[in-house]
Formats: structure tokens, C-alpha cells, sequence
């Protein structure tokens, strides 16, 4: 007979238990999430006027006397359930800004729009793929390097080959400013930004100061690394009128003119390093690729599709470092934790460089050591403009709203709440991790169903 597993023995015990269904309600309101956050308190809420409760709630009542709530991480190597719902929250959030929606009137999707993207410089070369069959650096006579290492390369490198993003040097690859590039990317944003308004500005004979009162930038910007474990920059942006997305552009913005800006500005914003006597002053820019194309709506064929590119927003948000060249999704805490990590020596490379140029003081400000894990980028992966669209707070707060359609609402200015919680702890028994995991797995095949049957009414989801 065989012996059943400390999982198999957990599921059983809790389907033994008196609460189980109450157990499975719980981890269905949770979408499965795969680590889930626990709970212990109560809420009550009163009448102001006549001391009358309302409504009370206290999680000794619970399985465990606790409750679970999402774990909310956006990562799909973490969390997939947490993070299908993240990934629809940026989808809603982009597009928004795009076609309008969400409390964004439908006119923005009149107004000068394009998709951006900003890379990295090269910080030495690197093994690439191409999907033409061309070889990696098909150099004719090039030698060696100091190192002692051949300066080309002539295979023909799949995409999925290890060797693709790695120095073909790593001696002669300069890891000081790739790190430090990355730590004033948000800064380099900050400027190409304010470049592209004043030279907005200049172009139709306005003082810079007075740009707001005629014109706004917004923008949804986000951060992807390559496979050379640099950072680019896929950004959204819009050209509203003084007051965002609800007034109209004047008369002279163009998406011509708009696309000007933009490329001269990112060719024009310049950030300086702290001087460090190991390593200079670093004079850091954008890298010479720049991409600047329009953005279309529904019918028109001008252009990227505006659902495309929320869609592919949405979809990278979700990656973990485990699917992009990003490090690892948790600190360092020491050197040896660099040791131990499951990366490839280029990126371990990187955050060795992060590890030491952070202790040095001039680029202390920095927080090398506190951002190795991210290889010294210190930026969000998603980030908006205020007026771009809406929030990640309101599409929640829309969203437990229609969860509770049905049910009475109280007058706010009528009742007061008093509530008390703290953290109990996080994640899933076996047992429980995988019930959770059927539940989610349950869920998204109910999704695939019904996504099937709107495309064949020729509907959407």
C-alpha cells in the first residue's frame, strides 16, 4: 500500500474539519492565491447617531480563528492567481490613458500619442540572437582583446542559448557604468521628460513656464531588462491639453511635432555621476536606439494598436527575475548571498559591482547594496504620469465594489468603524497549497471557457 504524502495527510486533515467549507470559501474569495496573507481581528460597525451596531466581524469565528486575504504580488513565478489579477489592473490602467475609459473621456484617443522606447548605451559587447540567421559578431580580422580573447564571434545563436547577453569579455565589459546607469535611469527619465517639454515649448515660440498653461505630457512608462541585463524604457505618452485628458491639445500639438520632441530630447538629456577616484565621473545617456511610433484606435491602421501595446504592458509587469535578466526577486542581505545565487556570472558580475561600489561613500546616496538584487535600478517597474489614467486604487476599489453589488451600502457620514487587525503570518500548509492550486487552476479554466464562447459571438472580455 502506499504511503501517502505529507501533503495527501494534510488535505485529508482539513477536509475533516467541521470549517472546511467555510476553509474552501475563504481560498476561493482568494482566487487560489498561492501565498496568501493571514489575518486576526474584527471590525464593527455603528449607528453615530444611536450607538447601534451595524454590522460586526470578528475572525474567531474563522477556520485557524484567522482570515486570508491576497498576497497581491504581481510576479506570475510567485503568485500566478495574484498575478493575472495585477496584469488585468495594467491592462484597464494603460488603456485607459489610450481609448479612455475608467473616468478618461474617449477623446484622448484623438490626441498625439505615441509608444516610446529608450535603451541602455553599450557598456562593451555582448553574445546577440537574430532572427535573420546572421551571425553574432561576424568580425573579419578583429584579433584578441587585452584579454586575450577573440573580439568576434561567428556562430549563429538561438534566442534561448545561455551564451546570448554575455560579454564576449567580460574583462573588457565596464560593469561601474552599467550599474551606475541604472541607478540614474529614473533621473535620465526625469530629464528626457523635461526635455520634451521645453523643447515643446520652444518649438512653438512659448517660455518654458508657461507650457502648462497650453499643454500636458502624460506618459505610462515600463521597465524591461534585455538580455545584456540592461534596462529599457517602454513608455505611453500622450499630448493633453492644460488640464490632462479632459481638454483637447491646441491647435499647433501635432503627433509630428510631439515625435520630434521626444527624439531630441532623448538624444540631448545628459546625467553626471558622483565622481569616485575608482571610477571617474560618468557621463550617462540614453543608448542610440530610440523607437517613436504612433499609436491607433480600433479601425484606423496608422500605427501600433492601441490594445497591443496595453496588452504587452500588462503581460511584462508579470515577469519575474526568473524570466528576465533581473537579478533575483529578493534582497541581499550579504556578499555571500551574491555566492549563492542562482544567476549567470554577467549578472552576478553586476551585483558584485553593486556590492562594492555601494560601500564606497561618494555612492552612498545610491544604495548599490540595498538595489543589488535589481542590479542598482531603483525604479518601479510601472509608473504614470497623475493624469495619465486612473489608479491601481480605484480599479480595486471598483472592483470590490461590483463584488459586493447587492448588499446594503451604508451612509458613511452616518456610521463610524472600528476595526483591529494585525499580521499573523503568510503561505499555505501542502494541503492547503494545493487546494489552492485547484481552485486556481478551476478558475482560469472557467476564464478560457468563457473567453471562447464571447469570440465566437464576436464578443470581448
Amino acid at each position: 500500500m502506499r504511503q501517502l504524502s505529507e501533503a495527501d495527510q494534510d488535505v485529508i486533515r482539513l477536509a475533516q474539519d467541521p470549517q472546511f467549507p467555510r476553509f474552501l470559501e475563504q481560498i476561493t474569495a482568494t482566487g487560489g492565491c498561492a501565498h496568501p496573507i493571514h489575518l486576526s481581528g474584527s471590525t464593527t460597525t455603528r449607528d453615530t447617531a444611536t450607538g447601534e451596531v451595524l454590522h460586526h466581524y470578528d475572525t474567531r469565528t474563522e477556520p485557524g480563528e484567522r482570515l486570508s486575504v491576497r498576497c497581491r504580488n504581481r510576479r506570475a513565478s510567485v503568485c500566478a492567481p495574484c498575478s493575472r489579477l495585477h496584469a488585468g489592473d495594467t491592462f484597464h490602467l494603460v488603456r485607459a490613458g489610450l481609448v479612455g475609459g475608467k473616468n478618461i473621456p474617449a477623446q484622448v484617443r484623438e490626441h498625439p500619442r505615441l509608444f516610446v522606447t529608450l535603451t541602455a548605451p553599450s557598456f562593451g559587447p555582448v553574445h546577440r540572437a537574430t532572427t535573420d540567421g546572421e551571425r553574432c559578431r561576424p568580425r573579419r580580422n578583429a584579433g584578441t582583446c587585452e584579454h586575450e580573447r577573440p573580439a568576434n564571434c561567428g556562430a549563429v545563436h538561438d534566442p534561448a542559448e545561455a551564451v546570448v547577453g554575455q560579454p564576449l569579455c567580460p574583462g573588457c565589459y565596464d560593469y561601474p557604468a552599467h550599474v551606475l546607469w541604472h541607478a540614474h535611469a529614473g533621473e535620465l527619465w526625469d530629464r528626457f521628460t523635461r526635455a520634451t517639454r521645453r523643447t515643446l515649448a520652444t518649438a512653438v515660440g512659448l517660455a518654458q513656464t508657461r507650457f502648462p498653461d497650453h499643454a500636458r505630457l502624460s506618459f505610462a512608462k515600463v521597465a524591461e531588462y534585455q538580455k545584456r541585463a540592461a534596462v529599457h524604457i517602454h513608455a505611453v505618452v500622450r499630448l493633453d491639453g492644460p488640464d490632462g485628458p479632459h481638454t483637447p491639445p491646441p491647435a499647433w500639438a501635432t503627433l509630428e511635432l510631439l515625435t520630434s520632441a521626444v527624439q531630441g530630447a532623448a538624444r540631448s538629456v545628459l546625467v553626471r555621476s558622483p565622481y569616485s577616484p575608482a571610477v571617474g565621473e560618468l557621463e550617462l545617456r540614453w543608448g542610440t536606439q530610440l523607437d517613436a511610433r504612433p499609436l491607433h484606435a480600433f479601425g484606423d491602421t496608422d500605427g501600433l494598436a492601441d490594445d497591443a501595446v496595453a496588452a504587452y504592458i500588462a503581460k511584462y509587469v508579470t515577469k519575474g527575475a526568473s524570466d528576465t535578466a533581473a537579478g533575483t526577486d529578493y534582497k541581499l542581505l550579504t556578499c555571500d548571498d551574491i555566492d549563492a545565487a542562482a544567476v549567470s556570472p554577467h549578472i552576478r558580475a553586476l551585483m558584485r559591482t553593486c556590492w562594492h561600489l555601494g560601500g564606497l561613500p561618494e555612492y552612498e546616496p545610491l544604495r548599490l547594496r540595498a538595489w543589488a538584487h535589481t542590479l542598482g535600478y531603483r525604479g518601479h517597474i510601472l509608473t504614470k504620469s497623475r493624469t495619465y489614467s486612473t489608479t491601481f486604487a480605484a480599479l480595486r476599489a471598483e472592483r470590490a465594489d461590483h463584488e459586493r453589488a447587492g448588499l446594503p451600502v451604508p451612509d458613511t457620514s452616518k456610521v463610524i468603524t472600528d476595526a483591529h487587525w494585525r499580521y499573523l503570518g503568510s503561505g499555505h500548509t501542502p494541503g492547503a497549497s494545493l487546494i489552492a492550486a485547484g481552485i486556481a487552476e478551476d478558475l482560469a479554466m472557467n476564464r478560457a471557457v468563457v473567453r471562447d464562447e464571447l469570440r465566437e459571438r464576436g464578443g470581448c472580455l
